[in-house]
């Protein structure tokens, strides 16, 4: 036994290595036998119960057979009644007897046996037990009807003429058909509609009772009027459309009893089928049925995959998408897995949008819903993400999963992706396109700090527009800021263009300058054929060549312009030369005016270019003081070596980087440029910036919190010598990274960086322990913990009440904030009886009638750039689909991405030393001249005087005077109230002196009181100090700034920075994208520059470079020194 165990067999050679690749060829004939394995039991039952129940094929092809024979017996039947010579008879032996040629009958003995067989041998193979389940069913009991007398007559001649009701094998072969079609959908593999089915139902069992009537009546008849098979289908229609002419009744009792009974039948039936039908009819209402495949083969469509569909975010897909005019032949998929909302259902009954809006209930997660909407003919497939979800993350992680979900079904269908949170945006990186909300918004948030208004520019940028918005307004800047938001960015090669074809060979800077000269339009960047990046404002040494593609702002593409050519003196004689809505030193020229609906007719005032350093660009001296205002220089054609670049951003930075300021006091003075050590997250944009030469410890970045590295507890002991920017946030979230970057870029002077502080506690304490009085801007984006609010719109709840509490308290604080819905906006620094904001909401409402996708621009926040809503930046992904460079090009002006060579946005500020510029159009010049700047619009402040009721007016006596008398101590209001009212009244003389209404009613109001003061001494001293409590009662804006004071002195802060009064109520402010030339500049305006890239040509020899750069520019040098400053 141990020997045997010991003994190791070696393997067949079945079982080796070798034998298993090449295959055992030695052992071909031995003994092995062949084992067959069955999936059913191998019995003659199963066999059968699988050829004719089982396999799909095989029982689709056996059913068809039948229904095939009880039609054919149907027709027969019709044959026999045609062929028949009804003869008058006595009693019931004409509806017993019947005359049946032996062919007919032989043919109907065949049919009939072949029928029996088979119903016999079904009820064997379906039989489990119960034989008299199967006995009794309709089926089985219609078919002996039919079969058995036929089989019988075989046997007993005699009954060869008896009459069979043979037409009741319609019954049959409605039930036949029902069940051939549910082998077909399953023999194909493919699901069948319900409401098909549902439908040839109806249909089958109106036909059967028609039938089943019409030669019922006709065969009972034979004993009464004889009537006809047509006639006696007439009878039925008539019957059973309630219409009963009368005309053709039933004679003899059998076959007004089949009347009533058909009658009774359908009544029961046929609501029942109905009432299917409607339920499934509202179900596929519901779900949205199918989107056609053959109209998917001859239409183009977009699918929208969203998670639950609002009424804003449908209209705002829409209008955007279908205000390209190539796309109107586009059908729009939406496929939810939410049911329908009444407002969306209601829109989409609307014919402009029912006839190309599909709604489909499903999900795109699962194939079925995908194949139901067709993705893969889709032209492209943008999928949303959820905002107003409390948890963010869990909505990317839909978005993630409903991408990879139609890229595995549809990898050809372009995607269009939306994520919110930046951390979650490598998982979609295979989409074509990706918007990504938190970057955005947290970019635009910086920029609006440093270049005010950089939301209202970009959304302008991004929305279509007719540039219509605000032509019937009254009120000049509402003409041209509507008119002006109609610019765009578009895209032409460059060969095929009129705009710049002339320009080839020229450096980008004279291209972009005189392009806006002499047609209007703004060139702001170009893309090589070799490369794909796009690069703003690449700078002087890119020359124009024809394979570039140029991107630049106009009112509309130059495809949709039409070229007039008119001289000086032509155009003055035209009507809308001197007049109209733009009258006066800023009217917009015809060369940017719309002429029609798409088209732009373009004026150009003159065939000839001036030189650009001819005498009409020169200002004329004044008092012989010509050397203070020096002429523009011209935009050169090719670049000059000794102004290429505006060494002064070089030499600027270099100085930030090697000498310290001595007068930051107590702050950094050291910076170094390089790249964050740690991206927050994975796909984050590499960005030069200032950094600190070493870490800051954790513990130095509590500001309100010593340590022992310093001891200060607030802002004011830092001595900060630049405004602060305040962030005020619920989290610290990774999108913070985002707002930090283009506030420390490289290309950012060291002197004008200013402090980031986050505020993570919001209250009247941390706000003024942080330094909100010393802050230029206050950001906010705490909303995250009200996205739970049942009602969507109350989403931004939260922050639009924290937004306007601060607004009272600081109101000369210049506050941003974003929002989750634009109509929202109409809330921010709201006045309950501010007149003006009435009529700007009547502007609004009239433009939504109108039908404009900008309805809220007018709105004051919005216009200033105080407030913006980052759903509006929705429209920036469904542009991408007719403009697929819009996403990079915004990304480049916001500072997401920064490409080698490409510019950057920042801003300039008119002042008095520059209005001798004059006009937009010389400042162009002056900057593509002198620094390479490329500028895209401007940033204007007006003084506006807002119209106030008489109630108002009264307020703001009170006011006056009480912001007057807090300045004095709380002691000296002790004294009798007769002492309080002169230095009253004589505290606000000088602003009653501008306001009669108001110096009356405060005499009056004294004059009265005084004139009270003589009577009874007790009543006198009772009311004296009555009238002296509501005397002292203050007003809101006293109280609350007492309350700011008071706050501040408990905390040991001083006061003195604290501005209560300037709350800037008479300006207003707004952009003006690429205005015209001739548009005059006023002080305070800031300018959009796009600025080149500063390290985009700096060379190995950096220093000889640079010193030859100041000599050579040193005089010219006055003319730049604010032209690049913030």
């Amino acid at each position: 036994m141990n020997d045997m165990d010991s003994e190791v067999l070696p393997l067949p050679p079945r079982y080796r290595f070798r034998d298993l690749l090449l295959g055992d060829q030695s052992f071909q004939n031995d003994d092995r036998v062949q084992v067959e394995f069955y999936v059913n039991e191998n019995t003659f039952k199963e066999r059968l119960k699988l050829f004719f129940i089982k396999n799909q094929r095989s029982s689709l092809r056996i059913r068809l057979f039948n229904f095939s024979l009880k039609l054919l017996t149907c027709l027969l039947y019709i044959v026999r009644v045609l062929l028949d010579d009804p003869v008058q008879g006595i009693g019931w032996a004409p509806i017993l007897w019947v005359e049946r040629k032996i062919t007919l009958w032989a043919l109907q003995v065949i049919i009939a046996l072949i029928g029996f067989l088979e119903t016999m041998l079904l009820i064997y193979l379906s039989y489990k037990g119960n034989i008299w389940e199967q006995i009794f069913r309709v089926s089985f009991i219609l078919e002996m009807i039919n079969t058995v007398p036929f089989i019988i007559t075989i046997f007993w001649p005699p009954l060869r003429n008896l009459f069979i009701p043979v037409f009741l094998n319609c019954w049959l072969a409605k039930y036949a058909l029902e069940n051939m079609i549910n082998d077909f959908h399953r023999a194909i593999l493919r699901t069948q509609s319900a409401m098909f089915n549902q439908v040839l139902i109806l249909f089958c069992t109106l036909l059967c009772l028609l039938f089943t009537g019409t030669c019922g009546i006709q065969h009972l008849e034979r004993a009464g009027d004889n009537l006809s098979l047509l006639t006696s289908f007439y009878f039925c229609i008539v019957t059973f459309s309630t219409v009963g002419y009368g005309d053709v009744t039933p004679k003899i009792w059998p076959s007004q009893l089949l009347v009533v009974i058909m009658i009774c039948v359908a009544l029961v039936v046929l609501p029942l089928q109905f009432e299917e039908l409607v339920y499934l009819w509202m179900e596929r209402q519901k779900s949205g049925g199918n989107y056609s495949r053959h109209r998917a083969q001859t239409e183009k469509h977009v699918v929208l995959c969203v998670s639950s569909l609002k009424i804003d975010l449908l209209m705002d897909f829409l209008n955007e998408f279908y205000a390209h005019p190539r796309l109107q032949d586009y059908y729009v998929v939406i496929l939810c897995p939410t049911e329908m909302d009444i407002q969306v259902r209601r829109v989409l009954q609307i014919p402009l949008w029912s006839q190309r809006v599909i709604y489909l209930q499903g999900s795109a997660l699962k194939d079925q819903d995908l194949m139901r909407a067709k993705m893969d003919n889709g032209e492209a497939c943008f999928i949303l993400s959820s905002r107003n979800e409390v948890d963010r993350t869990a909505a990317d992680h839909q978005t993630i999963l409903r991408a990879w979900a139609v890229k595995d079904f549809a990898p050809n269908c372009p995607l269009y992706v939306q994520i919110l949170k930046p951390e979650n945006k490598f998982h979609v990186k295979f989409a074509d396109h990706v918007v990504c909300e938190e970057e955005c918004k947290y970019a635009m948030l910086a920029l609006n700090c440093i270049c005010p208004a950089t939301s209202t520019l970009i959304t302008l940028l991004v929305h279509t527009s007719r540039g219509q918005e605000g032509q019937d307004s009254p009120e000049q800047w509402q003409r041209m800021y509507g008119r002006c938001s109609g610019n765009e960015v578009y895209h032409i090669r460059m060969g095929d263009s009129k705009f710049f074809m002339e320009y080839e060979g020229k450096s980008f800077t004279y291209a972009a300058f005189h392009a806006h000269k002499k047609y209007g339009v703004c060139l702001i960047g170009l893309k090589r054929e070799e490369n794909k990046s796009i690069l703003l404002n690449p700078g002087p040494r890119h020359i124009m060549a024809a394979s570039d593609t140029c991107f630049y702002i106009n009112i509309t593409k130059e495809e949709n312009s039409a070229f007039i050519f008119k001289q000086e003196e032509k155009q003055k004689r035209q009507g809308f030369s001197g007049r109209g809505l733009y009258d006066g030193p800023s009217r917009l020229p015809v060369h940017s005016i719309i002429a029609s609906m798409g088209t732009v007719a373009m004026d150009l005032q003159s065939t000839d270019c001036r030189p650009p350093n001819s005498s009409k660009l020169a200002l004329p001296t004044e008092n012989g003081s010509s050397s203070r205002r020096p002429s523009i220089a011209p935009v050169l054609e090719l670049a000059d070596s000794s102004s290429l670049l505006p060494c002064d951003l070089l030499s600027d930075q270099s100085e930030d980087e090697m000498t310290p300021s001595d007068d930051e006091g107590l702050t950094v003075v050291e910076y170094v440029k390089g790249y964050p050590p740690n991206s927050p997250y994975i796909g984050s944009s590499p960005t030069l910036c200032h950094l600190l030469p070493v870490k800051a410890p954790f513990c130095c970045l509590r500001l309100d919190k010593g340590c022992k590295h310093n001891s200060y507890e607030d802002a004011k002991a830092y001595g900060f010598k630049n405004k602060l920017i305040i962030v005020s946030a619920e989290t610290a979230g990774n999108g913070l990274y985002n707002f930090i970057v283009p506030l420390r870029a490289y290309y950012r002077s060291r002197k004008e960086l200013n402090p980031i502080v986050l505020l993570l506690d919001n209250n009247l304490d941390s706000l003024l322990q942080c330094g909100i009085i010393y802050a230029d801007n206050l950001v906010v984006v705490d909303k995250e913990s009200t996205m739970s609010a049942e009602e969507d719109y109350m989403a931004d709840a939260k922050t639009i009440v924290n937004v306007q509490t601060m607004f009272r308290l600081f109101p000369s604080l210049s506050i941003i904030t974003e929002l989750t819905h634009p109509s929202n906006m109409r809330f921010m620094q709201f006045r309950a009886k501010d007149s003006y904001s009435l009529a700007l909401s009547k502007l609004e409402k009239r433009e939504r009638e109108n039908g404009s996708n900008l309805a809220f621009m007018f709105r004051l926040p919005f216009a200033a750039g105080r407030v913006f809503s980052i759903s509006m930046l929705d429209t920036l992904l469904y542009q991408s689909f007719v403009k697929d460079y819009m996403i990079s090009i915004t990304r480049l002006l916001l500072g997401l991405d920064t490409t080698p060579g490409s510019g950057y946005l920042c801003a300039m500020k008119i002042t008095d030393d520059d209005l001798w510029i004059r006009t937009y159009g010389r400042l162009f010049q002056k900057l593509c001249s002198s620094s390479a700047e490329i500028p895209i619009g401007i940033y204007r402040t007006e003084s506006h005087m807002f119209s106030t009721s008489e109630s108002q007016i009264s307020v703001n006596v009170e006011d006056c005077e009480d912001t007057k008398d807090v300045k004095e101590p709380w002691g000296s209001r002790s004294g009798s109230g007769t002492s309080h009212h002169r230095p009253h009244r004589n505290s606000c003389a000088s602003d009653q002196s501008d306001h009669p209404l108001l110096r009356r009613k405060s005499m009056q109001w004294a004059r009265r009181l005084s004139r009270k003061g003589h009577k009874n001494t007790s009543k006198t001293a009772e009311w004296i100090n009555q009238q002296r409590l509501s005397l002292y009662r203050r007003s809101e804006r006293q109280e609350l700034s007492e309350l700011v004071k008071n706050r501040m002195k408990h905390l040991g802060l001083p006061t003195t920075g604290y501005d209560e009064m300037n709350d800037h109520q008479n300006t207003l402010s707004y952009v003006l994208i690429n205005p015209p030339p001739d548009t005059r500049l006023e002080l305070n305006d800031i300018v959009y520059l796009i600025r080149s890239d500063p390290l985009a040509h700096v060379t190995n020899d950096t220093h000889s470079r640079k010193s030859s750069c100041s000599n050579k520019l040193e005089p010219c040098h006055p003319e730049t020194r604010d032209e690049t400053q913030l």
